[in-house]
């Protein structure tokens, strides 16, 4: 059984692990490669771990922390007027650990994506919102998709942080004039299904008032294991 207790601190457990080839490290902090993620990570809260991550990170580029706690008054005792705040939420971290199939429904054939996608897949992404999606993304885990007869890139998502016995469900995004057709659960039901095979546990963050969306998830079997802080900064 994975240990979920990896997931209190899930970007510092991946890049530490089965995600180090794509990340750089420093000390107490980490991150992704820029053309891969602007996930970072703190091993701890506290300043030394800070100093890190600013060593880490050139100025006028921004980042995102997933932390178990908020950071504000870390980043105000930090070094000085080296982090900008730019947001702050929470956001609700769910695992299933026993999957439900989703129910059968016409929603075409699922695509594995590829470098030839990337640019529908970042123009969806950002036309969207699902979270941060780079060119360079796909290099975290395998993506699916599902595109309109007219070739059109209707729905996707796939993997992103990899930890032992863990894996994320991540860019679950839909084109507007494609919802209300159940695209997101089946894709989401794919992703998780192929996660559960592999022998891991399928993972994922969700904005907390997003009760749509939850109320998808939990469908599949996922549940709220707890709350976690996603923060974005830009260093100065």
């Amino acid at each position: 059984m994975a240990d979920l207790t990896l997931l209190d601190n899930p970007v510092w457990n991946a890049l530490t692990t089965l995600h180090q080839p794509l990340g750089v490290a420093r000390g107490l902090a980490a991150r992704y490669a820029e053309d891969i993620s602007p996930l970072a990570s703190l091993a701890e809260p506290t300043a030394q771990a800070l100093a890190d991550l600013t060593a880490l990170v050139p100025a006028g580029r921004a980042i995102g922390l997933v932390t178990p706690m908020a950071v504000d008054t870390l980043i105000q005792e930090g070094p000085a007027d080296a982090w900008q705040v730019l947001r702050a939420r929470e956001i609700d971290q769910m695992v299933c650990e026993t999957l439900v199939a989703p129910p059968t429904s016409a929603t075409g054939p699922l695509l594995t994506l590829g470098v030839d996608d990337v640019p529908d897949m970042v123009d969806l992404a950002t036309r969207t919102e699902p979270g941060p999606f780079l060119p360079g993304t796909i290099r975290m885990g395998v993506y699916s998709g599902l595109r309109s007869e007219d070739g059109r890139l209707m729905a996707m998502s796939g993997q992103r942080m990899h930890l032992p016995g863990l894996q994320e469900v991540s860019a679950v995004c839909t084109d507007p004039d494609f919802r209300g057709r159940g695209l997101a659960q089946a894709l989401v039901g794919a992703v998780a299904a192929s996660i559960v095979a592999a022998g891991k546990t399928p993972f994922l963050h969700v904005k907390t008032e997003n009760g749509s969306a939850k109320t998808v998830y939990e469908r599949l079997g996922f549940r709220v294991r707890r709350s976690m802080h996603f923060t974005v900064l830009r260093r100065t």
